[in-house]
């Protein structure tokens, strides 16, 4: 009888401090933006931060402690949610670090208490935030290691990343006399070594992370696939943006890829919480599908439009007209074959029980025995949604 009240109590002390956590994290971010908005027309907004690319990264960050709250409130027991709130915390404190050294330091010269200790600390404690995310990936979904095999892997990870902060540690103690104006990012000698060597280091430890993801998915079955599969599907649109931005580095696409990293945290806060865990077969089929109907019509739209102009030599206006008329009217029978042929690859599931339910159709039109109506609805019913219980009510009427 002591235990129910035990556990609640522990559920809502989790809850406030991940709530305050949150709270904390979000402010410092918010406040980190202020501090740069108020300074962007006094130093180069390169220096501020104050450009689309960092102002939509900052915002988007704001859903790393959003997404802890939610987990480590409702899974408590779960380290995936307070990875995440710890992460949002060496997120906020970055960031706000930043802007208020340079504030403090060149803006207003004097103006604030703790200059230097900012830029100190915005130097090294973003390791922190990359540390929690890439425990998270060795972790998920249940937060624990798949098998005490990938211990020494958990090490390894941690030796890195404690490593990589001791570096940070030395380069921004080197540089306390001036923080701003030789870039921790760039000092000579020995730092620069260092540096080189971490980046080595983190790059192994991202690697190990990711393999042990990839072999947990190849392992699994069950509710435990189909988390993976919510993070690996916005994995991929991570992936997808990431290449995009190597070949377009455009503001758009910056903001496209923090977007698609909104997209990966919500998609492992949803796996975590098996919310609509069983949707992702469906998201993954129309995804492709519509990415495959889009491509096709894009390319089609072009082939007809160069094709009126160069050879036909119709008018442009006319050319462009024609060929959105033309992709407009393929675009539905398109959908519809793509569609299948997608969903009999990767969402088989309903492939089959459409196709189930349409056979069912055809055998009713010819059907006219009500005892062989009810048996062959039964079964349409039970091989198409595999319910725990079928039943059929027939009206009696005279």
């Amino acid at each position: 009888m002591n235990g129910g009240p035990g556990f609640q109590l522990r559920g809502e002390a989790a809850q406030r401090v991940a709530g305050s956590a949150a709270a904390v994290s979000v402010a410092l971010i918010v406040t980190g933006l202020v501090l740069s908005y108020v300074d962007r027309q006094l130093v180069p907004a390169s220096v501020t931060g104050w450009t689309v690319t960092n102002v939509s990264s900052q915002v988007v960050n704001v859903a790393v402690p959003v997404a802890g709250f939610v987990l480590a409130s409702r899974r408590a027991e779960n380290r995936i949610g307070w990875l995440f709130l710890v992460a949002g915390l060496a997120i906020g404190l970055s960031g706000f670090a930043s802007a208020y050294a340079l504030h403090a330091l060149i803006v207003h010269h004097g103006s604030l208490p703790g200059g230097r200790l900012s830029a100190w600390l915005a130097s090294w404690i973003w390791v922190i935030s990359v540390a929690m995310l890439t425990l998270l990936f060795l972790l998920f979904p249940t937060g624990r290691l798949r098998s005490p095999r990938w211990r020494p892997a958990a090490w390894f990870v941690g030796g890195v990343l404690t490593l990589t902060a001791a570096v940070g540690l030395v380069i921004a103690t080197r540089l306390w006399a001036h923080p701003l104006v030789t870039s921790p990012g760039n000092p000579g000698g020995l730092a620069a070594s260092l540096l080189l060597m971490t980046s080595f280091l983190i790059s192994a430890a991202l690697l190990v992370s990711v393999t042990a993801l990839v072999v947990r998915f190849a392992k699994s079955s069950g509710e435990e696939r189909l988390q993976l599969k919510w993070c690996a599907a916005a994995a991929l649109v991570v992936a997808v943006v990431f290449v995009a931005q190597n070949w377009v580095n455009s503001a758009a696409v910056n903001v496209l890829q923090s977007l698609a990293f909104v997209c990966l945290w919500t998609a492992i806060a949803m796996a975590v919480l098996k919310y609509r865990l069983y949707d992702i077969d469906r998201i993954i089929s129309r995804t492709l599908a519509y990415a495959i109907v889009t491509g096709l019509l894009v390319g089609l739209y072009a082939g007809l439009v160069l094709l009126a102009t160069r050879v036909l030599t119709f008018h442009t206006p006319v050319a462009v007209a024609a060929a959105t008329l033309a992709a407009a009217a393929l675009f539905s029978p398109l959908r519809r074959r793509v569609q299948q042929v997608v969903d009999r690859r990767f969402n088989r599931a309903r492939y089959d029980a459409d196709r189930t339910v349409a056979a069912f159709a055809a055998r009713l039109k010819d059907e006219v025995g009500l005892d062989t109506i009810r048996r062959d609805l039964a079964g349409t019913v039970h091989n198409a949604l595999e319910p725990a219980h079928v039943s059929v009510w027939i009206s009696q009427r005279d």
